[in-house]
């Protein structure tokens, strides 16, 4: 598969995710598995932003869109997500997450010392704690920036964001629930992770598609606060009859 196409996979992952978290009650099957599944969506942009970075004409203008559309989103998404119907501050929407994300690889590009480097992405990295998913997603930047263009390495870095992942997941469920449903909990939300593991190292085949790639370049960026809105309408009822 080309990166267009395991975008699209991405994009149609974290709809659901999001539907989920809109519309369905949390513990239940359904979302559960939907929730899970989603999973798949965030590390898979934080390695196609990587690679990106390394093709892109300009970079500027690559993180300009990124801030762009991250304040156009942040909108969308805090409606979406209101428990009220009204716009209220939860946390900063996923495209500031990969805006920090991109700063991260920014800094690791930059001929400074090490000290100075190493500073500078930590501080970005704390910055995501207030966005989705966060600390999470500069992890698997920044393991992603270390695998570089090692196929080993790459799978090392998947390796340790799907542990990762899922001791968080695992821990964070500690106390609450049975030792059983613990586990069922936190392999199934590692799973997503893990999916996207195999769709890059064993799928991808490191091309893009050849017609349209300008129109499918800005559906990407429009999707995100286009399906929040929608979602949002259609929570507050705005489509009713």
């Amino acid at each position: 598969m080309n990166r267009d196409v395991i975008k699209l996979i991405a994009m149609l992952t974290m709809l659901l995710n999001h539907v989920a978290a809109v519309f369905l009650q949390p513990e239940t099957p359904l979302y559960e598995l939907l929730t899970d599944i989603g999973y798949f969506t965030a590390i898979t942009m934080c390695y196609f932003l990587v690679e990106g970075y390394e093709y892109t004409r300009s970079r500027k203008r690559y993180g300009q869109r990124l801030l762009v559309f991250a304040l156009l989103s942040q909108i969308p998404f805090s409606l979406a997500l209101s428990e009220d119907g009204k716009i209220n501050f939860t946390h900063l929407n996923m495209m500031f997450t990969l805006f920090f994300c991109f700063l991260i690889i920014c800094a690791s590009k930059q001929r400074e010392d090490q000290a100075r480097r190493s500073n500078t992405i930590i501080l970005l990295t704390l910055c995501t704690s207030v966005c989705d998913w966060p600390i999470f997603a500069a992890v698997f930047t920044v393991l992603f920036l270390w695998a570089g263009h090692s196929r080993e390495n790459l799978k090392q870095a998947y390796i340790w964001s799907v542990g990762l992942f899922w001791l968080c997941m695992f821990l964070s469920e500690v106390g609450s629930l049975s030792l059983g449903r613990i586990l069922l909990y936190s392999m199934g939300a590692a799973l997503g992770v893990a999916l996207s593991g195999c769709c890059i190292l064993y799928l991808y085949n490191g091309k893009r598609i050849q017609r349209g790639q300008k129109v499918l370049q800005w559906f990407f960026y429009l999707f995100y606060p286009c399906h929040l809105m929608i979602l949002a309408l259609i929570r507050l009822d705005v489509f009713h009859v």
